[in-house]
């Protein structure tokens, strides 16, 4: 569910607050460092769980419709489109995703009314309305009405957002990844919803995040010197903080983490500066490391795991 890209942006995050502490404890911040990834996936999971309360304020809305003292026909025979949803009821009859839920104490009760509102809101919209009077009934409309809804109206809800605060500080800046997780679940259902888990290949990417991690701290002088070697124009407490972690990561995925292709991490930590350095950092990322992975070739200090990784 989380990529590579993204553990590298926990691991800049931790090493930068590491940084920042005199007298970080190495340990403690590997350990607050693999939290942060279990409280996005506790996230992904509280915006399922809206999901299926949705649904179920559905099926409690119906009910109070037909007990009405005068209802009407559409009270007594209304359409169950939504109801019968055939990803929404698959995922809410998925026992893994309960227990999940029960187990992490994930559940909306609190914000009843806030559910009712979104439910309320989604009947008003003119996605609800075509959904409901269409004459097709798939599990693939049913999942685009279900991608659509998740896009257009819960990962634009504001009050939603400040919800997510209240309950968790952290998940201010998690949000964006748990929705996008969200939909990539959905689109890799195919007749019934399964969820997906936190990453792909645990073991390997828990070693590269703790390699990248404790490597950077390890090498931090070493790398420092040959980035002023090549920065002979610049004051090297001049460069900007995250310019100097990005290329330091780098220069701890192309020396010491050999899976890892040397094309793949230049590319990635110049991407990664796009979002969270200076406009002018992806230049300088580019010019600086490309000349130090030069050298390094020429010193044959560049060593690859598979044939190719070297040049690539």
């Amino acid at each position: 569910m989380l990529n590579r890209r993204f553990l590298r942006i926990k691991v800049m995050q931790a090493l930068y607050g590491y940084y920042r502490h005199e007298q970080a404890d190495v340990n403690l911040f590997e350990k607050e460092m693999f939290k942060s990834l279990d409280k996005i996936y506790d996230l992904y999971l509280t915006i399922l769980s809206l999901l299926s309360n949705i649904h179920h304020v559905a099926l409690v809305m119906l009910e109070e419709n037909k007990n009405k003292r005068l209802p009407v026909k559409e009270d007594l025979y209304p359409n169950l489109k939504f109801i019968n949803n055939g990803l929404l009821t698959s995922l809410v009859n998925n026992k893994q995703f309960e227990d999940l839920c029960t187990k992490k104490k994930i559940n909306w009760q609190n914000d009843f009314d806030l559910v009712r509102k979104l439910y309320n809101d989604l009947k008003g919209s003119d996605l609800y309305k075509a959904y409901m009077s269409s004459n097709e009934s798939s599990f693939k409309e049913d999942k685009e009405f279900l991608e659509n809804f998740v896009t257009e109206q819960l990962n634009e809800n504001s009050v939603l957002f400040s919800i997510f605060e209240d309950k968790n500080l952290h998940w201010a800046d998690d949000t964006f990844v748990a929705f996008n997780s969200v939909m990539r679940n959905f689109e890799a259902c195919d007749k019934e919803f399964n969820l997906m888990p936190l990453l792909k290949d645990e073991k390997d990417d828990l070693e590269f995040m703790s390699a990248l991690f404790r490597k950077t701290i390890v090498y931090k002088q070493e790398y420092s010197e040959l980035i002023a070697k090549h920065t002979q124009n610049w004051e090297i407490e001049r460069i900007a903080n995250m310019d100097m972690l990005l290329m330091e990561m780098a220069l701890t995925e192309i020396l010491h983490i050999p899976s890892v292709p040397v094309k793949a991490s230049l590319n990635e930590y110049i991407d990664i500066s796009k979002e969270y350095s200076t406009p002018q950092s992806k230049s300088f990322l580019n010019g600086i490391l490309d000349k130090i992975i030069s050298e390094l070739k020429t010193e044959n200090k560049i060593n690859k795991l598979g044939r190719g990784l070297k040049d690539n």
